[in-house]
This record gives C-alpha cells, sequence and structure tokens, in this order.
C-alpha cells in the first residue's frame, strides 16, 4: 500500500471514529434524559439536537487539525528551504504527526534531495554566467571583446580580438591590459587615464575615443580603430571594466597614407623653396631704396609667400612624423620673451602685406620655459598664421603673454575677424578639418590647429579656443615652467629633456620604459 493510500485509510477510520463517538454521546444523552429525568420528548429532541451541533462543531475542529497535519508538515518544510521574507521556519517535528507520518517523511526527503540540486544547478548557472567563455554571446560577437578585473587583468578576451591582434585568446587570458596592448592615442585623453579617474571618482562610467592605434607584433598588421570602455566598480562578478574595438584600418589608413604621399611630395619642395627664399631675402636687401616702391612691395608679397609656402611643407612633414611616432622634442630651458617676439618679428611681413598690425604685449619677468624651440615656433605660426587668414578686414591682431595664476606662461593671439560658429568649436582640432562655409574662401589644410594642439600638449600645456561668429576669435595655450621640468630634466641626464610628438600621449609607456 502506499502512502497516500495510507494516509486516506487513517483519516477514513478517524473520521468513522469520530462519527461513531458522536452519534453514541448523542443518542446516549437523548435515552438518558427520557428515561430517568422524566423530561418531554419535545425537550429531549431539542436538547438532542443542541448538543448534536455542539458536539459536531467541536469534534469538526478536532478532526480538521488532524487531517490537515501532513499539508501543515509540508508547508513548514518549504518555508524552511526557500523562507518568505529571508525569514527562515523551523522544520516540523514529524515524530509527533498522528495522521501521514510516513508519507510526510517520504516527501521531506524528496524535497530536500530537489532542493539541493537546484542549488547545485543555479549555482553551476551563476558560474557559467560569470564565465563568458560559454557566453554564446560573447564568444560570437564579431566585434573585438575584452573584459578586465579590477587589477587590470584580462578575464576574457573573444575570438574576434585574438584574431584582430594576431594573439591567441588562451594566450590574453591572465595578462595585464597593458602589456597585452600597445595602444597610441591622439591626445592626451588615453584609455589609463580615463579608467584611472573613473576608479576615483564614479561609480560606473563610460567613454569612447576615435583613432587608436594598436601596434601588434610577429609582423601583423598595424590596427587603427576607435574604442569603447565602461567601468563597474565592485563588479561582483569580476568583470570591471569592458574594452569594445571598432575597426576603422583601412579608412584610417587611407588617411595616413595620403600624408604620407604628400610628404614624400613636399619634401622635394624644400630645396627649391629654400634657394628661393634666399634669393629673395638677398633681392630685399639690395635692391632696398634703390627700385619702385611698387616692385619692392611686389618682392615682400613674394617673401611673404615664401613664408606661407614653407609653413605648409613643415606642416605636411611634421604630421607625417607625428603619426610615425617619429617627431621628437627636445625640451631645454629658453627665454619666452624672445622666442616669441622672434616669431612675431618673423610673420609681421606677413601681416604686412594683408594690412595687419600684430601688436605684442609680455608681461615683464616671465618664468623660463621648457620647450622645444622649433616645435613651438611651428605652434605660434600656425596660431598667428591663422589670425592673419580669418581677420577679414580687421586691422590688427592682439598677441599677449602673461603668468597664470597656476604660474603657468599663457599666450593668447586675439583677432577681430570672422569668428567661429558654435557648432565647429568641437572639430576645430581634428586632423583635416575645415569650416566648410568658408573654406573655399580661405586657404588651408586643415592641419595647423590639429599640429599645435598636439605639439602643446606634448610640451605638457594647453591649447583653448574663445570665439563668437562674425566678432572674432581668441586661442591661446600655456607653457610649463622650466623649473616644474627639472626633476625629469634630472633623469634624463643632460639639460634637456626627450620627448616624442605623443610624448606622454602614448597609453601604457610607463610599462615600457
Amino acid at each position: 500500500m502506499d502512502h497516500v493510500q495510507q494516509v486516506r485509510k487513517q483519516i477514513a477510520n478517524y473520521l468513522f471514529a469520530v462519527l461513531l463517538i458522536e452519534n453514541f454521546i448523542v443518542i446516549g444523552a437523548m435515552w438518558y434524559a427520557q428515561n430517568y429525568l422524566a423530561i418531554s420528548p419535545f425537550i429531549v429532541l431539542g436538547a438532542g439536537l443542541a448538543v448534536a451541533l455542539i458536539s459536531s462543531l467541536l469534534l469538526a475542529s478536532t478532526a480538521s487539525k488532524l487531517t490537515m497535519q501532513p499539508l501543515k508538515a509540508i508547508w513548514q518544510i518549504i518555508l524552511h528551504i526557500a523562507p518568505e521574507g529571508n525569514t527562515p521556519m523551523a522544520p516540523p517535528d514529524t515524530a509527533k504527526l498522528k495522521i501521514g507520518r510516513e508519507l510526510v517523511t517520504n516527501l521531506t526527503g524528496q524535497i530536500y534531495q530537489l532542493a539541493s540540486v537546484a542549488e547545485r544547478v543555479a549555482a553551476s548557472t551563476k558560474i557559467e554566467n560569470a564565465d563568458l567563455s560559454h557566453s554564446f554571446v560573447a564568444n560570437n560577437l564579431p566585434l573585438p571583446l575584452i573584459v578586465m578585473d579590477s587589477s587590470e587583468t584580462i578575464k576574457f578576451a573573444n575570438q574576434a580580438v585574438a584574431e584582430y591582434i594576431g594573439i591567441a585568446a588562451s594566450e590574453l587570458i591572465g595578462k595585464n591590459v597593458y602589456m597585452a596592448l600597445d595602444m597610441s592615442f591622439p591626445n592626451d585623453d588615453t584609455f589609463d587615464t580615463w579608467l584611472k579617474d573613473a576608479k576615483q571618482n564614479n561609480a560606473t562610467s563610460i567613454h569612447s575615443w576615435e583613432r587608436v592605434r594598436l601596434n601588434v607584433r610577429d609582423n601583423h598588421p598595424t590596427r587603427l580603430f576607435d574604442l569603447a570602455g565602461y567601468y563597474n566598480k565592485d563588479n561582483s562578478d569580476q568583470m570591471e571594466t569592458i574594452m569594445v574595438l571598432f575597426d576603422h584600418t583601412k579608412q584610417y589608413s587611407q588617411d595616413d597614407q595620403a600624408i604620407s604621399f604628400i610628404a614624400l611630395s613636399v619634401h622635394e619642395l624644400r630645396t627649391p623653396l629654400t634657394l628661393l627664399r634666399g634669393y629673395i631675402e638677398v633681392f630685399e636687401d639690395e635692391l632696398a631704396g634703390k627700385v619702385d616702391p611698387q616692385l619692392f612691395d611686389f618682392m615682400q608679397k613674394m617673401s611673404a609667400t615664401a613664408q606661407q609656402l614653407t609653413s605648409f611643407v613643415n606642416n605636411i612633414l611634421n604630421v607625417a612624423r607625428i603619426d610615425d611616432d617619429q617627431l621628437e622634442l627636445q625640451l631645454h630651458e629658453e627665454d619666452w620673451y624672445s622666442i616669441l617676439t622672434s616669431a612675431v618679428e618673423n610673420l609681421s611681413l606677413r601681416a604686412k602685406v594683408r594690412g595687419i598690425t600684430l601688436e605684442t604685449t609680455i608681461a615683464p619677468n616671465l618664468p623660463a620655459v621648457g620647450v622645444d624651440r622649433l616645435s613651438i615656433h611651428e605652434v605660434l605660426n600656425n596660431l598667428i598664421d591663422n589670425a592673419i587668414k580669418y581677420s577679414g578686414t580687421s586691422p590688427i591682431i592682439k598677441i599677449d603673454a602673461h603668468t597664470t595664476t597656476e604660474g603657468l606662461v599663457e599666450t593668447t593671439i586675439e583677432d577681430f575677424g570672422l569668428g567661429i560658429a558654435t557648432n565647429v568649436l568641437p572639430n576645430l582640432f581634428t586632423k583635416f578639418y575645415r569650416d566648410h562655409r568658408n573654406r573655399a574662401q580661405i586657404g588651408g589644410t586643415g592641419l595647423g590647429l590639429y599640429l599645435a594642439k598636439t605639439m602643446v600638449s606634448a610640451h605638457g600645456g594647453n591649447l583653448w579656443v574663445r570665439s563668437k561668429e562674425d566678432s572674432g576669435s581668441t586661442f591661446g595655450f600655456t607653457l610649463l615652467p622650466y623649473s616644474q621640468l627639472s626633476e625629469e630634466a634630472k633623469k634624463n641626464g643632460d639639460n634637456g629633456i626627450v620627448r616624442g610628438a605623443h610624448g606622454w600621449i602614448k597609453n601604457h609607456s610607463m610599462y615600457r620604459r
């Protein structure tokens, strides 16, 4: 006989006994009252019905409690295993059960066994969910994906990233991401600086980068891509940081190849251009005061044009060197007054030809700065030349040099010409970018401001712009006093600091030098 049939028989026997006792009590009470108490039959009948009703209620309550004991015990067992509101219930004492003891005992064993299996399945599922190697989506995502823990150690790398960088996914697991990926960024907004800031100041953070270069090994082709990063502090699954790579190698390589081709072409212009400028300078010296003023004016315009062409050639060559990571800066202690006045003097002829006067104001006692003289001349040339080109009919450009409240040397170039639209400002320092509204009227390559921004950043400074359309523009940049570079200079063991144009723009140079 199974346990259910046994419980049914126990309940039937119990109910039979209860009903038998109840009937015996009612009939006995009526017989006694009629034969020994001489009470009217009607009263005896009424009293019998009342006794029957009361006894039925009492016996029904007792019977329901006893027959519900097995169900109550099972309910207690379930709540003991999976408590409501995280408050556990004590398990039932099955030894005290009068009905269904065997059934409850058997079901209790089954429930505990099922709960144990469920716990193992849940734990296994959690482990598999935390381990992305079991994730169909992560493994088959066509985009290169890397997941790191709090120490920037790679916990997961999908097959796409393995193929993208030419390293097996198994070799990437357990490595520090900066050792595994040799990334270069176009400015000082790098992955590691963002991640450090996010860890200090945010619980979660999302950021993206464009034109990131990945230098790979074993003759694997260099990759150019956009990068997206996601940070989630104290992630319980140890997936704190996620990187996703979006390949644009073909698109960005075409830009780089165009620069390389143009650089190769314009390089051949340097020798004849140098000769041309030399002859023009000789003619200016020899013919000054000896020829018609109009002819001499033509000679000055030729000189200014030659200077502008020289700046164009230098910009192309410098951009090519920066993109190839081959432009090095030699930072030395320099007098900013002499550098700035020299640059303004060189550009004054170009401004004069356009009918523009360069007004220079330099604060006294400026501290010496740590700069590469040639590259900082390129910065000044590009910024002042930009002001000349976009001055319109305005006859003046103001150049000011002073010390900021933070002790930095700041230089501003202010024109009062065309100005810049607000929607153009975010892209102003992007390579090849030019405002479509005036690029047909004003010549240029879209490289000058990109170069200036890159070189100022490599010096440890900051380049900024403030502008209003039709009201002119102000470009300013800061430089560190040489005294703030002295400790770094001592480490280099000489009087200067060698720094690439990507200098501390390199994402993880700290791990390789």
